[in-house]
């Protein structure tokens, strides 16, 4: 052991990390930020104990602190104290990692930061082993825990921060709004270091159930606006989740995790010789050092953008982006048939689709009602002349992959295969089947249940030469389930974790495959499942109108070359309908779909430039680029709103802007790019190409860096193209 008191600086790039050990072993998170440690902790410069680096509450100890809900003072987190710590390099950067014992209940700790050559985030997660003689049982545990947000001795924090929360749910995805923490009614109550105290209130955000974000995203910002920098955080679990932001003794701290006892029905007792894991979480920080930098809000989602993608399991989907037709929205809407579907595949293949997705219905015979009866995932015997293999050949003789829609983690209640099943098949609470929405939900925890589901995809992809899955849930299970677990949220944890080992396997055995993550639209955009799914579905918004917000905000929560977007004309749509629509797609993954058979000339005209425009250009570059937003983050109110995507070769650097105009108002917006002023820009709209030609539509104004764009109608959308 190194002699103490001990003082440990991580850096990498601008995120810089400072653990303190005591002469007695505890140890504290000081700093974790954009800006360098001062060496002063706060103004009152506190004991080390409210600087935990992990909070950790074990049943029947005491809390050490006046707390009410917030998860803080916890014990035996309190109690820990220094074993060790070591530093082992990795393929992309290097793991840290620190031990701690209770000298109590015998409990061992290690903390880790994970970190990434070149970038300002690092992953976090903590384990837990029990190495004493008794069980313990656990209530939280943090993912990541800091103290000192938005530390500043120039300002007070109720003053400079900042926080941007992701609300999410169906039909409306991505929706971020921003807060002074005083509108939150977080407030400091009081402001001097001779008197310092805290308040109850915290502000705590979670999801619970088994969707993950059919509240909020797992995601959080924070910016200090006094000194222009800001932390953001990203919680990677498919179930649940909490995080919170409140003070304790003047300072502003923040909480990770995934399922508590207090939140989320979760409750482990840990046998000897046990070891418990928490979910990941990463925490990435930025910095605006001069004019020629984006926002510390922009910057620090570049951040996370980088970091999903080198997190991600390496794959062709993401290198290669084809084009994805799927026939049901505002299309066959889960009435597909041989009569149908062969106009749609002829279009498809003639716009320059790539993958041709059947959605649902494809196993209900004709007339019936098919959403209580899912589960054994055979095709329909009426609905596809010479059978479902003849149309997925067809797709294939097309020049297209054929793909097909599951929903496989459950089987309808009116499904007789579930009379025949065991209730160990299912998720159960109080010796009863969980029912949702006239569905059982499977428990991925039994190794029968994930033989079957390998025989369901194994089937599917030799019977039919599939390509694609489209993986829909469209059910919220609730807390999880009590059978053969410590607690409902016990059994829901692992049973996530036995399904993502699951789709793992899968990805295994069957590498070239394309796996969607759709539940219910954007309900599971988590990236503990989107590390292993190529593609999500962002939501199942059936209004392009009302489209274009969730669009223009996806890069926030998800890389561009994963975020799949509906482009669904209706038949005969006009121009501007056509235009809004594809613009919508173009800078994420395209799921074409709509009256694709039923366009005007022009309209199909349209969407074919835009597929290849999107197949020779755009795609290739999605795939590194960054996203940045120059009117804000997207609102569903706004008038206007934009997203791009900055994408650098060498020296050079092109910006593709895709810009939406809404309802009334100014038909006039100008759109603050100050990072480029005084310099030469060469700036045209490059869909739909023939604009390029129009008169005002576009004017660079470099003594003031603001970019004028004029659409003269609602509803209207262009995507344009920079190059500095």
């Amino acid at each position: 052991m190194p002699d103490l008191p001990l003082r440990i600086n991580l850096k990498e790039a601008d995120l810089e990390i400072v653990i303190q050990v005591s002469e007695t072993g505890k140890v504290a998170l000081l700093h974790c930020a954009a800006n360098p440690f001062t060496g002063n902790v706060a103004r009152n410069e506190p004991p080390l104990g409210d600087y935990l680096l992990v909070e950790l509450q074990a049943t029947g100890d005491d809390r050490d602190d006046h707390h009410d809900f917030k998860h803080t003072g916890s014990m035996p987190g309190g109690r820990l104290v220094y074993v060790s710590h070591t530093e082992e390099p990795t393929a992309t950067g290097r793991i840290f990692s620190l031990a701690q014992r209770d000298p109590v209940s015998g409990l061992e700790v290690t903390s880790y930061l994970q970190f990434y050559n070149g970038l300002a985030v690092a992953r976090s997660w903590t384990s837990v082993q029990n190495s004493g003689e008794n069980p313990v049982g656990l209530e939280y545990v943090s993912s990541f825990a800091l103290t000192g947000l938005v530390d500043d001795e120039e300002t007070f924090w109720e003053d400079s921060a900042l926080l941007h929360v992701p609300h999410n749910t169906w039909f409306e995805e991505f929706q971020w709004r921003s807060y002074r923490l005083p509108e939150l009614g977080l407030s400091q109550v009081t402001k001097w270091q001779y008197h310092p105290r805290q308040s109850l209130k915290r502000l705590s955000y979670q999801s619970a159930g088994s969707w993950s974000t059919s509240q909020y995203l797992p995601l959080g910002v924070i910016e200090n606006t006094a000194n222009r920098t800001a932390l953001a955080w990203q919680i990677e679990s498919n179930g649940g989740w909490q995080w919170e932001v409140s003070d304790r003794d003047n300072k502003l701290y923040l909480r990770l995790s995934g399922p508590t006892d207090q939140e989320h029905q979760w409750w482990k007792e840990l046998q000897p010789g046990q070891k418990f894991e928490t979910v990941t979480v990463a925490v990435a920080v930025s910095t605006v050092k001069g004019p020629g930098d984006f926002s510390a809000l922009e910057q620090v989602l570049q951040g996370l953008t980088r970091y999903r993608r080198i997190i991600r399991r390496p794959n062709a989907d993401n290198e290669n982006l084809p084009v994805i037709f799927n026939d049901y929205m505002n299309a066959l809407m889960g009435d597909p048939t041989t009569e149908k579907e062969l106009p749609l595949i002829e279009a498809a293949a003639k716009a320059g689709c790539e993958i041709y997705c059947i959605d649902a219905g494809w196993y209900a015979e004709r007339g019936r009602n098919w959403w209580d009866t899912v589960g054994d995932w055979q095709p329909s015997p009426d609905r596809f002349e010479g059978g479902l293999a003849a149309l997925t050949r067809k797709i294939r003789e097309s020049g297209m992959a054929p793909g097909l829609w599951l929903e496989l983690e459950v089987i309808g209640i009116n499904n007789p295969i579930a009379r025949t099943l065991r209730d160990d098949w299912f998720f159960c609470r109080h010796g009863k089947r969980v029912i949702d929405k006239g569905r059982y939900q499977l428990d991925f925890r039994n190794p029968a249940v994930r033989t079957f589901a390998d025989s369901v995809v194994d089937r599917l992809i030799n019977d039919f030469d599939i390509g694609y899955i489209k993986m829909d849930y469209n059910i919220n299970a609730g807390v999880g389930t009590d059978y053969q677990a410590d607690s409902p949220g016990d059994g829901l944890l692992e049973h996530n974790r036995a399904y993502l080992g699951w789709l793992e396997d899968v990805f295994a055995r069957h590498p070239d495959l394309v796996i969607e993550n759709c539940s219910s639209g954007g309900m599971r955009l988590d990236y503990a499942m989107l590390q292993r799914h190529s593609v999500q579905s962002t939501s199942d918004q059936m209004d392009y109108r009302r489209y274009g917000t969730i669009s223009a905000a996806a890069p926030s929560g998800v890389t561009p070359e994963q975020s799949a977007v509906w482009a669904y004309p209706l038949k005969e749509a006009g121009r501007e309908e056509v235009i809004f629509n594809m613009v919508n797609a173009l800078l994420g993954r395209i799921h074409q779909s709509g009256a694709l058979d039923g366009q005007t000339p022009e309209g199909f005209s349209l969407i074919a430039e835009a597929l290849n425009l999107y197949k020779t250009e755009l795609r290739d570059r999605i795939k590194t680029g960054v996203p940045i937003w120059p009117l804000g983050l997207p609102a569903v109110d706004a008038g206007w709103t934009s997203v791009g995507l900055v994408c650098e070769d060498g020296d050079e650097k092109t910006i593709y802007l895709s810009v939406w105009r809404f309802g009334e108002g100014e038909n006039v917006c100008q759109v603050p790019l100050s990072q480029f002023k005084d310099r030469k820009v060469e700036a045209s709209c490059i869909f739909p190409a023939e604009d390029s030609k129009t008169e005002g539509l576009v004017r660079w104004e470099s003594t003031s860096g603001l970019l004028e764009i004029k659409l003269d109608n609602p509803y209207t959308a262009r995507l344009f193209k920079f190059k500095l």
